[in-house]
């Protein structure tokens, strides 16, 4: 640079590799935030089970794998089978841990297949996140050819490179193709000492029969909702959520046994109510309320006041309730689809008592279930039970929900005032008058009506407890009407009009004292397919009153039994026990009929009479016999007293006369 040249900062300083831009003072960057923060995990990835012990509700599956890898009994191919997230590729991939365990701080090949994994082991990390050499998952529902399977085949060829076992687990496997089964079969029944076949499906009926056969099937269970609920608490604490009972009961019932579906809707009730954690201690608790919003479930308290309003009869409560609930978010066909939820619950506790202790049940369903049961006729739930199925799907394809939600509702209220069809009958047999017909409209007297008897009616369906024990019939109400919460008012009386003779009722106390008795009873009843088969499809061993020991005949049903049995207790109003026996017995009454037949037939063909009447016109034949009874012959003919066969034979070789009509 030249004297004349005037002093100028030098832009291009040199550096290592020559000279370089001078872009000026570096600005001041803000420090960056640490690396070891980690992205969040959902927490059906952060607590998916690493052991056989992490598993719950497939105790079945585990004791058995157990007691096989203790006894040295492991089998080449496994296919595990049960609904969405209930833990088939878990296991798989806990199965391949096993197969391949070697402890880390012993030697290399070192131990044994085995179930008890007290830590990781030398495989188990690179086996739990896939990226095992000798561990290859395939996705079947993406690798679907025969060219993916001739990859496996050829594989299976070559020893492991690192572990005991090369294991191949196939998740989908009910996606492959049929020639991709067809390739896979020789290999699978007969595959090298060295390979390990693991499958998973959620559909195993569109898995070919002939691989089933060379496999080793498990069915995971679904999880029930009260070991699901504990198992979610036990996350919750872990995480350090604050979270209810009814919450986690909710969230347990509607993943339906799926452990995935439960942790995922967990997930998303702690995004929704701002839960309180470790990393933000400012949430609050999870409530129930919160997780029924998330879902769009309605309130289980409300359920069971809608429920107790339709029992009662109260139909203008049980609309309110269900536009409240409406209005509140809740779907009609989850309302109607709870409704008969609770009906099953209540049907459960009353046979079995013991299902109020389930830990999934809200204390207002163990409580107000438990008097239900206890208040209820069978014959009440059961036909609710029935109302609200088959109500639910005209719910789901209507094109209003809402009003058809209403309409069923409006069914199911009215049905409760009516008697069941062994109480409308017992009325019929003991001539008791009809109750009062009333509208169920909580208490509220009809148009026209004097109103004189409507006050007991609405003050009882207002202020019943909630002990739901049958409660000491009304005067106006008919004796039966105790035994189910029919409260509803009946205040309007019947119009007169013209009395129609009931229909006759089943006769009490019908005499059946021989097995002919009890045909011509089913005959009487017009039951013809089971006449049909006393005649021809039971042989009797023996019969006495109120029991009767049979055996059955070839062609005759298995439910056959149960049947007689249930139908003679029906029509003769008494308990009656039918046993089948080992012995042959009787024959048939319809063998017996033909043995009969064919003995008249034998008899009849060797009286002289027909034979000569057969010499008489060739070409006839005998085509039936029967007993004469004591009506006059056909055609006005009777004969002398002392007519003999001799006058007979006479007039027979006489011939008919110029009088005589002739009748065909």
């Amino acid at each position: 640079m030249s004297a004349d040249t005037p002093d100028t900062p030098d832009l291009t300083p040199m550096t290592d590799e020559g000279p370089a831009l001078d872009l000026g003072p570096v600005p001041s960057v803000p420090a960056a935030a640490p690396s070891a923060v980690t992205p969040y995990r959902v927490l059906a990835r952060k607590y998916r089970p690493q052991t056989f012990a992490d598993l719950i509700g497939q105790e079945a599956m585990v004791r058995t794998l157990s007691n096989a890898f203790t006894s040295g009994r492991i089998a080449q191919a496994y296919i595990l089978t049960g609904v969405r997230g209930v833990g088939k590729t878990t296991t798989a991939r806990i199965l391949a841990r096993a197969l391949n365990y070697e402890p880390a701080d012993g030697p290399v090949g070192g131990g044994a297949p085995t179930l008890d994994m007290p830590g990781l082991g030398r495989h188990c990390r690179d086996i739990i996140e896939s990226r095992h050499v000798d561990v290859q998952e395939m996705d079947a529902a993406s690798n679907t050819g025969i060219g993916d399977i001739r990859e496996i085949i050829e594989a299976a060829r070559y020893k492991p490179v690192l572990a005991r076992y090369k294991v191949f687990i196939i998740d989908e496997v009910h996606m492959l193709s049929t020639a991709a089964f067809n390739g896979l079969l020789k290999t699978l029944e007969e595959p090298p000492e060295h390979v390990k076949f693991i499958f998973a499906t959620t559909e195993i009926r569109k898995v070919p029969v002939t691989v089933l056969s060379r496999t080793q099937r498990f069915d995971l269970r679904r999880v029930e909702a009260g070991t699901l609920a504990r198992h979610l608490h036990g996350i919750c604490t872990a995480e350090g959520v604050n979270i209810d009972a009814e919450a986690l009961s909710l969230i347990a019932r509607a993943a339906e046994g799926s452990v995935r579906d439960a942790l995922s809707l967990l997930d998303q009730a702690i995004a929704h109510s701002g839960g309180q954690t470790a990393a933000d201690a400012s949430g609050g608790m999870v409530h129930g309320e919160q997780v029924r919003a998330l879902l769009g479930l309605a309130d289980r308290g409300r359920v069971i006041d809608l429920f107790e309003a339709l029992m009662k009869g109260d139909i203008a409560q049980a609309l309110t309730e269900l536009r409240e609930q409406y209005d509140s978010g809740a779907d009609p066909a989850v309302v109607i689809a709870d409704l008969a939820e609770f009906t099953h619950l209540v049907t459960r506790m009353k046979i079995l008592p013991e299902t109020g202790d389930d830990a999934a049940l809200v204390e207002a369903e163990r409580t107000r279930g438990r008097d239900f049961a206890r208040g209820l006729s069978m014959r009440v739930l059961a036909r609710a039970w029935q109302m609200l199925t088959k109500g639910l799907a005209e719910v789901q394809q209507a094109a209003k929900p809402m009003q058809a939600a209403e309409m069923v509702l409006v069914r199911l209220a009215y049905a409760s005032d009516l008697p069941t069809p062994d109480e409308a009958l017992r009325r019929l047999r003991d001539g008791a008058p009809d109750a009062p017909a009333a509208r169920p409209a909580g208490g509220a007297p009809m148009s026209g009506s004097s109103g004189g008897g409507s006050g007991g009616g609405s003050a009882m369906a207002a202020t019943a407890p909630r002990s739901y024990a049958a409660p000491a019939a009304a005067p106006s109400a008919a004796p039966s009407a105790a035994s189910h919460l029919s409260v509803a008012a009946r205040s309007a009386p019947r119009p007169a009009g013209p009395s129609v003779a009931p229909a006759p009722a089943v006769a009490a106390g019908v005499a059946v004292a021989t097995y002919e008795d009890l045909v011509a009873l089913a005959a009487s009843k017009r039951d013809l397919r089971l006449k049909f088969a006393l005649e021809n499809n039971i042989r009797l061993v023996s019969f006495e009153d109120g029991q009767m020991e049979v055996a059955l005949a070839p062609g005759g049903a298995p439910n056959l039994i149960q049947e007689i049995q249930s139908k003679l207790s029906e029509w003769t109003g008494r308990r009656w026990l039918v046993a089948l026996s080992r012995e042959e017995g009787e024959p048939t009454l319809a063998d017996k009929a033909a043995a009969q037949r064919d003995a008249m037939m034998t008899g009849v063909r060797a009286d002289p009479l027909v034979a000569a009447a057969l010499a008489r016109f060739p070409g006839a034949s005998i085509v039936d016999v029967r007993t004469l009874t004591t009506e006059e012959p056909a055609g006005g003919f009777t004969a002398d007293a002392d007519m003999t066969d001799a006058d007979l034979m006479a007039a027979r070789d006489d011939g008919p006369g110029a009088d005589d009509d002739l009748e065909f």
